[in-house]
């Protein structure tokens, strides 16, 4: 069951949508992005899934979508936003930070400060459409915490092969920016609630290794090691 809450930031008043675990071992605090609110399929999906094992999933509504603008902040907005607004969870277990394009670039540049365990980047936005010169390559770079980019094979704002070998990548196969796939036209084709399943799935995996929690949602003596 969602919960709702709204908390002040700096910037306005935004809203905190909760589903907690029963008995948690790591939070995730979702962003979402710059075309959408809270409500996005992916994330919506794992506000569903994950608790049932053990991560409850924190999705952040920005001020300028509750506010009713269309338009969203500037990235430094956005940043302090978070940072005000993860300051009211008041967390007992350890945080990953992750969000949508736009949620995605603020988790990734304010990991440092809030202290999280990894960062999980679904739909990152690495350039502009058509301008693969304006990268955004820098804020990825710059986590010093596991990373997790879950991309869609289509997508206009960067597909997996732009980003460096090396990078932990899952590809959602013909999906564009939202993740969305075409329907099932081939015996090989993902359904959408497969795509989103592999969303689901490879997030609960990369939040227990890097909280170092184990697949029954225990804390493991050993925490495992992430590439």
């Amino acid at each position: 069951m969602t919960t709702v809450r709204s908390v002040a930031t700096p910037h306005g008043e935004a809203r905190l949508h909760t589903d907690r675990a029963r008995s948690p071992v790591a939070t995730l605090l979702l962003g979402h992005g710059a075309g959408g609110g809270p409500d996005a399929a992916d994330l919506v999906a794992l506000a569903d899934q994950l608790p049932r094992a053990g991560v409850t999933v924190v999705r952040l509504e920005q001020p300028w979508r509750v506010a009713g603008r269309r338009v969203a902040a500037a990235p430094p907005v956005l940043d302090k936003c978070l940072v005000a607004a993860c300051s009211w969870l008041r967390l007992r277990t350890p945080l990953v930070l992750g969000g949508r394009s736009a949620g995605a670039r603020s988790a990734a540049r304010t990991s440092d400060t809030l202290g999280a365990r990894g960062v999980l980047a679904l739909s990152f936005p690495l350039h502009p459409p058509g301008r693969p010169e304006a990268s955004r390559l820098p804020e990825l770079e710059s986590v010093t915490v596991p990373t997790l980019v879950v991309q869609g094979e289509r997508d206009p704002f960067g597909t997996p092969a732009e980003f460096p070998r090396g990078q932990r990548l899952v590809v959602v196969p013909a999906a564009d920016h939202s993740l969305r796939v075409p329907r099932r036209t081939s015996p090989g084709g993902l359904t959408q609630e497969q795509a989103l399943t592999l969303v689901v799935e490879s997030t609960r995996d990369f939040v227990l290794d890097v909280t170092g929690a184990d697949r029954s949602g225990n804390r493991s003596r050993h925490r495992r090691v992430v590439t």
